[in-house]
């Protein structure tokens, strides 16, 4: 089964971003939402924080909002022929926590479908030592903001199935602050999001769009 293209629904969302270091929203501005003025505090290759003057469809005021710009990211939820998911433990240093994820990484470059791909398959295979096996496919199943109380960033999220180990004795890039890549069925993560050991939102959000697309059946109760 080929790899499902996106819509040009879907590409009209996206913005390609780059300019020297600076961090440019993929988000666009609708109609009726004016921006006054927009202020940088900080920015590296990362992320940026600025605040900004908005005049939003509902406040004839301006109204001022402090936001910190991140690149977009792809997640991948990788799905093994046995219908398991490959999740990694990883140390988060903002939260002091090792936790449970599915793998992720951000997108340098914001182009087409294709880049979105090849990173969600990069980052699993950097990140796991799995890859998309012979014949596997990869399908794209929307987006989501991470906080947009606070910052844009987008994830894009990403089934690659089937998923097959393509290095026996995987090396961690030590900046990854990877401890440990396991596969895991849908019951024991289940299990684990209910007991909060699956805290993080990329893997939540996959987990509610696995289900709400009918990919994985929760048990009846």
């Amino acid at each position: 089964m080929p790899d499902r293209a996106l819509t040009p629904a879907d590409l009209s969302r996206i913005i390609r971003f780059s300019r020297g270091n600076a961090i440019i929203s993929d988000v666009e501005t609708p109609e009726n939402w004016t921006t006054i003025s927009s202020d940088t505090h900080f920015a590296d290759d990362h992320l940026s924080v600025v605040t900004e003057r908005i005049r939003t469809p509902h406040r004839s005021e301006a109204h001022a909002w402090t936001i910190v710009r991140r690149k977009s990211a792809v997640v991948v939820a990788a799905m093994t022929a046995e219908g398991n998911f490959v999740l990694i433990r990883q140390e988060r240093i903002p939260i002091r926590k090792a936790i449970w994820e599915m793998p992720a990484g951000q997108v340098d470059q914001l182009c087409d479908f294709g880049s979105f791909r090849d990173v969600a398959l990069r980052e699993l295979r950097e990140e796991t030592g799995y890859e998309l096996a012979p014949g596997g496919e990869t399908i794209f199943l929307g987006d989501f903001f991470s906080s947009p109380g606070f910052t844009d960033e987008r994830e894009f999220l990403f089934l690659a199935r089937p998923v097959q180990r393509a290095i026996q004795h995987h090396t961690y890039d030590d900046a990854e602050m990877i401890l440990e890549c396991h596969e895991f069925s849908p019951a024991q993560i289940i299990t684990m999001i209910a007991d909060d050991t699956i805290r993080d939102a990329n893997t939540l959000s996959m987990w509610a769009r696995l289900v709400a697309k009918e990919i994985i059946q929760l048990p009846h109760r």
